[in-house]
C-alpha cells in the first residue's frame, strides 16, 4: 500500500512538474508566437500571370511558381500520397504526433542524432509559415506550439490545403499545383499515381529528389511513397504494381525549356504587359498574384508567330549558308547518352532543333536529334545544296546545324539556320484597337528587342495611301490624271540634283490616280505631294495617328522616307478599315488581383458615329458614353475610296500574291525603300490589320528583288490565311452618297459611249459630259495635269 501511495505521489509530482515546465514554456515562447487569431492569415506569394483574351497562359513572373488550389480541387490521391510520406497519423493527431515524437527521442538516446521523425504536416506548415529552418530545441518547442495552435482554429482539410499551397516542391514551385506544371507542363488533376507519389516525395529534399536533374533518385523516393501508400490501404497492390513499372517522364513535355509552364509563344506581348504591371504596382507586381488578360487571340497569335518564322526561314534560305552553329566532339558522337546530353545543352530557338552530323553520303545528310532521334536529309530537304553538289560542301561530321519542322509527311524535316534577317507582325481590331497577335522578331530569347513597337521603320510605298486620301480630300480624284514624267529637283540643301525614279526605271506618262497607287507609281506620288503641299500632307497625315516629327518636311515624304513603327501603321491603316475613325491601340483587356478583384477593365474607343450605333463593351452590359466614341479623323467616303483603290492593289498591282488566299474584301499595299532596306506589306478587310515587316536591325541591303511584295506579303497572306480562315468577307460598307460612273481609261473623264471602266465619286466630283467632250482623245484640258 505505501509502495502505491508513494507512486502515486511520485506521478501527481511528475504531471504537476510537466505542466509547470509546459506553463513556463507557453509564457516563455507565447509572446513569441502569432496569436490564434493571426494564424492562417497568410498571403501566399503568387507570381504574376499573363494571358491571352482566350485565357491561354502567355507568360508568369516572379521568384515563387505557384497555382493555389482549394481542398476540393486537390485529387484525394495527391492528398493520401504526401500523408503518406509525411506523416500517416495527420488525420488523428492533435497536431504534435506523440507517438513519433517518442520514437525520435529513442532514436536521439540510442544514436545521439536529432532526427526529422517527429515533425508532422500541421508542424512542418508552422515552420514553412512563421520560424527558420534552423535544427534547435527552441525551434521544435515553438512548432508544437504553434501546431496545437492551428489545430485548435483549423479543420484538417483547412491545414492541409494551406500546406500543400505553401510547401516548396523544386524549380521555383510552391505547392502542389505549380510543381504538376513545373515538372509535368499539366494540371495537377491530370497526372497520374506515379507522377502524384513523384511528387509527393519531393519535400524531403527538393534538390536531391528532383525527379529532371536526379530522375533515379527520384524515382526510389516515388517507390517509396507508393510503398507507404499501399501500406496504409490508400492504394492496391495492382495499383502500385502498375506506379513502380511507370518510368520517369518529368520534364519530357516542355522541349528544352524543361519547366516552362507557357503555352504559347507570346514573349513579346507577355513584357509588354508586365513592364505596364510593374510600373502600375512596383516589386508587388511579382508577388500580388495579378492575373493579366490581354487582348491576343492565341489561334491568330500562333498564326502570327508561325508566319513570321516560316517568311524569315525563306528569306534566309535564298541566301547564303552561312556553315555550322557550332561543334561537337566527334568521340562523343558514337555514345548515344552523351551525345544527347551534348545536344541538351542547345536551345531550341525559334522552332529550330538543334541536331549534329553523323555524316553525309553523296547529297544525303544523316544527323541526330536530342529529342527525335536519328534524321536523314535528301538533297531537296537542304534549300542551300545545289544539282550534283555534295552534302559535305554544306557540313562534316560533329557540326551542329538547325532542323526545321515542315509538317510533311514524307519529309517532314528540313535543313535550316537562325535567320540574321529580322521582322515584325501585328494585327489589330480596326474598331476597337485591341492588338489580337504581335510578333516582334523571330524569337524572344535571342533578342528582346520589339520591332513591333521600338523600331522605327521607312514604309516606302506603303505611306503611299496616306498621301492620296490626303489628295481626295484636296480635291482629287481617283481618276484624276498625273503626269508619270521624269523631275529633277535642284537645291543648294542637296549635295546633288534629285532624280527619282519608278521601281521599274519606265516612264507611263498621264495616269490616273488609282493608277498611280495600284502600280506604285513614285512619279506620280511626287507630284501629287507636290501640289497638295507637304506642310498640308503632314497635317491631314497625323490625323490617322502617325506623328508629325516622324515624317521629313521635303518632297521624299512621297516615297515614304517617313520613319514608323509597324504598330503604328497599323493604327493609321486602321482608319482606311472602319470608315474613317482614329482607335487607339491596347492590348491589356483586364487586371486581377490575387483575390480575383478586377482593378482595371479596358473601356476603348469604338469607331462608330453614334452610342446607339456602338456594341455594349462593357462586362456589365452597361451602355456606352459619348467618351467611348472614337474620333472621326477623314470622311467615310475618302476611306472607302483609298481602300477600294487598294483592293485593286491585290487585284492588279504590286499585292497580287495575296490572290492565292481566294477573298475579294482584302485591300493592301506594299512598301519596299531603296535598296530594298525595308519591305512591308500592310492590308486589312472590315474586321482585321494586319501588318508585315521585313529587315535587319541594321542598315542593310536585304538584296535584289526582296521587295514588300517579295520579302514581306507572304508573311502577311499566311497569316490571314489562317486569321480569316472560316470567315465571312468583310468589305468596310459604302456610303451612300457614293457613286459609280463609268469612264474613259485614257484621260479619267466620263465615258460618252458607256465603255471602258467604272469609277466611284463623290456626287459633286462626277465628271461631267461637257468635261469629257472638251477633254478629247488627247487629254489636253485636264485641269489637274496642267497644273504640273
Amino acid at each position: 500500500m505505501k509502495f502505491i501511495v508513494v507512486l502515486l505521489a511520485g506521478l501527481l509530482s511528475a504531471a504537476t512538474l510537466a505542466v509547470i515546465v509546459a506553463a513556463g514554456l507557453y509564457l516563455y515562447f507565447g509572446p513569441q508566437l502569432p496569436d490564434a487569431g493571426d494564424i492562417g492569415t497568410v498571403q501566399l506569394n503568387e507570381p504574376l500571370r499573363i494571358y491571352t483574351a482566350d485565357h491561354e497562359l502567355i507568360g508568369e513572373y516572379g521568384t515563387e511558381r505557384r497555382i493555389p488550389l482549394t481542398y476540393d480541387q486537390i485529387p484525394k490521391r495527391q492528398v493520401y500520397a504526401f500523408v503518406a510520406a509525411e506523416d500517416d497519423r495527420f488525420f488523428d493527431h492533435p497536431g504534435v504526433d506523440y507517438q513519433g515524437i517518442m520514437r525520435a527521442v529513442v532514436h536521439l538516446i540510442e544514436t545521439g542524432r536529432k532526427t526529422q521523425g517527429g515533425s508532422t504536416i500541421t508542424m512542418q506548415l508552422a515552420r514553412n509559415l512563421y520560424l527558420s529552418r534552423d535544427r534547435t530545441y527552441t525551434r521544435k518547442i515553438k512548432e508544437m506550439m504553434l501546431a496545437l495552435r492551428m489545430e485548435s482554429k483549423f479543420s484538417k482539410e483547412q491545414i492541409i490545403e494551406l500546406y500543400l499551397n505553401k510547401i516548396y516542391l523544386g524549380e521555383r514551385a510552391y505547392g502542389v499545383g505549380a510543381a504538376a506544371q513545373a515538372y509535368y507542363n499539366k494540371p495537377l488533376d491530370e497526372l497520374t499515381l506515379a507522377q502524384a507519389a513523384m511528387v509527393a516525395g519531393l519535400p524531403k529534399a527538393p534538390s536531391a529528389f528532383n525527379p529532371i536533374a536526379n530522375p533515379e533518385r527520384a524515382r526510389q523516393r516515388r517507390d517509396y511513397v507508393l510503398s507507404r501508400m499501399r501500406a496504409l490501404g490508400f492504394i492496391s497492390q495492382a495499383q502500385y504494381d502498375q506506379a513502380v513499372a511507370t518510368p520517369v517522364t518529368a520534364g519530357q513535355d516542355h522541349g528544352n525549356n524543361k519547366t516552362n509552364p507557357v503555352r504559347y509563344e507570346a514573349q513579346y506581348v507577355a513584357e509588354m504587359a508586365r513592364q505596364e504591371i510593374v510600373s502600375r504596382y512596383g516589386d508587388r507586381a511579382y508577388t500580388g498574384g495579378f492575373s493579366v488578360t490581354t487582348t491576343l487571340s492565341s489561334s491568330r497569335q500562333a498564326a502570327a508567330d508561325r508566319a513570321l518564322r516560316r517568311d524569315l526561314l525563306a528569306y534566309d534560305s535564298r541566301h547564303a549558308w552561312r556553315g555550322a552553329e557550332t561543334t561537337i566532339d566527334t568521340s562523343l558522337l558514337s555514345d548515344e547518352a552523351k551525345r544527347r546530353s551534348a545536344l541538351d545543352e542547345i536551345a531550341t530557338r525559334g522552332g529550330l532543333v538543334p541536331a549534329v552530323v553523323l555524316g553525309t553520303s553523296g547529297s544525303s545528310m544523316q544527323l541526330a536529334t536530342a529529342q527525335y532521334g536519328q534524321i536523314t536529309l535528301g538533297a531537296s530537304q537542304m534549300p542551300w545544296l545545289s544539282s550534283g553538289r555534295s552534302a559535305a560542301k554544306l557540313a562534316e561530321r560533329g557540326d551542329v546545324v538547325r532542323l526545321a519542322y515542315t509538317g510533311s509527311k514524307d519529309k517532314p524535316w528540313t535543313l535550316a539556320q537562325i535567320p540574321k534577317v529580322q521582322g515584325a507582325l501585328v494585327a489589330m481590331d480596326p474598331h476597337t484597337g485591341a492588338i489580337e497577335a504581335l510578333v516582334g522578331g523571330f524569337d524572344y530569347n535571342l533578342s528582346k528587342y520589339n520591332r513591333a513597337i521600338q523600331a522605327r521603320r521607312q514604309p516606302g510605298s506603303s505611306f503611299k495611301p496616306f498621301l492620296y486620301s490626303a489628295a481626295l480630300a484636296h480635291g482629287f480624284t481617283a481618276a484624276t490624271l498625273v503626269n508619270d514624267a521624269p523631275v529633277v529637283y535642284d537645291s543648294p540643301s542637296l549635295d546633288k540634283a534629285w532624280r527619282p525614279q519608278n521601281y521599274s526605271g519606265r516612264i507611263y506618262g498621264p495616269t490616273r490616280l488609282r493608277e498611280g497607287l495600284v502600280h506604285s507609281r513614285n512619279l506620280v506620288s511626287i507630284r501629287v505631294l507636290r501640289r497638295v503641299g507637304v506642310g498640308n500632307t503632314i497635317d491631314y497625315v497625323s490625323r490617322f495617328g502617325l506623328p508629325a516629327d516622324q515624317m521629313p518636311h521635303n518632297l521624299s515624304l512621297a516615297l515614304g522616307t517617313a520613319a514608323f513603327s509597324p504598330l503604328q501603321m497599323a493604327q493609321g491603316y486602321s482608319v482606311f478599315a472602319n470608315e474613317g475613325f482614329r482607335v487607339e491601340p491596347y492590348f491589356i483587356q483586364r487586371i486581377e488581383n490575387g483575390h480575383g478583384e478586377v482593378e482595371y477593365q479596358a473601356k476603348p474607343q469604338l469607331a462608330c458615329e453614334d452610342i446607339f450605333d456602338c456594341p455594349m463593351i462593357d462586362e456589365n452590359g452597361q451602355p456606352l458614353d459619348a467618351d467611348n466614341l472614337a474620333p472621326r479623323v477623314i470622311e467615310a467616303d475618302n476611306a472607302y475610296i483609298v481602300g477600294d483603290m487598294m483592293r485593286d492593289v491585290i487585284r492588279h498591282g504590286t499585292g497580287r500574291g495575296a490572290l492565292k488566299l481566294g477573298r475579294d474584301d482584302l485591300s493592301g499595299k506594299t512598301g519596299t525603300t531603296n535598296d530594298q532596306i525595308d519591305a512591308w506589306f500592310v492590308g486589312f478587310n472590315a474586321n482585321l490589320v494586319a501588318i508585315s515587316w521585313v529587315g535587319f536591325d541594321t542598315v542593310t541591303p536585304m538584296g535584289n528583288a526582296e521587295t514588300g511584295g517579295h520579302a514581306a506579303l507572304p508573311m502577311w497572306v499566311d497569316f490571314m490565311g489562317q486569321a480569316l480562315k472560316g470567315m465571312p468577307e468583310a468589305i468596310p460598307p459604302k456610303p451612300e452618297d457614293l457613286v459609280t460612273v463609268m469612264i474613259n481609261p485614257a484621260n479619267g473623264q466620263r465615258s460618252l459611249d458607256g465603255s471602258g471602266m467604272s469609277e466611284i465619286f463623290r456626287p459633286d466630283e462626277v465628271p461631267s459630259r461637257e468635261q469629257a467632250e472638251r477633254a478629247g482623245p488627247d487629254n489636253s484640258t485636264n485641269e489637274v495635269e496642267q497644273l504640273f
